[in-house]
């Protein structure tokens, strides 16, 4: 992806190629094929900044790049700003460390609307359950576990149904995973932090 300001101080942005690049991929072999496509474009001379997430083949990848960007021209700031980390995936390993601090938690939590959503008939009923409580109807959420934001959106879904759970429990036999209030209150805290970003 490229981004740059025209000569009407517009913000542009283009996907600017896709490579297949077979594994293994390395530092070397990525920035060699940056570098190509990059003077096949013309613009080997005007890249000032490059973001990318923090895989140790990326770091590799830049350094190489900066050298072939140095023997160039000279760069800003001698270098310092030519490596911006990727913001989205620091902020990700963030709030996945936190997340981490309740993961048993986190864990009851996704297993339980997991229970919930292992049928109709346990649908059926948590949901016949909800209307008993003149909860307003939501979907639970399932998550990705690599993705915090998603994690995020299942316990603050799971969460508008935390009086509805321990109910279900008490007419479902099987199920024996029921968050505490304590964890309740923890994920409460936890989702009040993510919701900020």
């Amino acid at each position: 992806m490229g981004h740059w300001i025209d000569e009407s101080w517009q913000l542009q942005k283009r996907v600017l190629n896709f490579v297949h690049i077979p594994p293994p991929r390395r530092g070397l072999e990525i920035a060699n094929v940056i570098w190509r496509c990059l003077e096949d474009w013309g613009i080997e001379s005007k890249i000032h900044i490059i973001s990318v997430d923090n895989a140790s083949a990326n770091n590799a990848a830049i350094d190489n790049l900066k050298i072939y960007v140095k023997n160039k021209r000279r760069l800003l700031c001698d270098g310092r700003l030519f490596h911006v980390r990727c913001c989205a995936h620091i902020l990700n390993l963030i709030a996945q460390d936190g997340l981490s601090e309740i993961k048993n938690i986190v864990d009851v939590i996704r297993d339980s609307v997991e229970y919930v959503q292992r049928s109709d008939a346990k649908l059926k009923l948590f949901f016949k359950i909800v209307k008993q409580l003149n909860l307003p109807y939501k979907k639970l959420v399932d998550d990705c576990r690599t993705r915090w934001n998603s994690t995020y959106e299942m316990l603050a879904a799971a969460i508008k149904f935390k009086d509805v759970f321990p109910k279900f429990a008490d007419r479902e036999p099987h199920y024996d995973i029921c968050p505490s209030a304590e964890d309740w209150t923890k994920a409460e805290k936890v989702c009040s932090v993510l919701e900020l970003f």
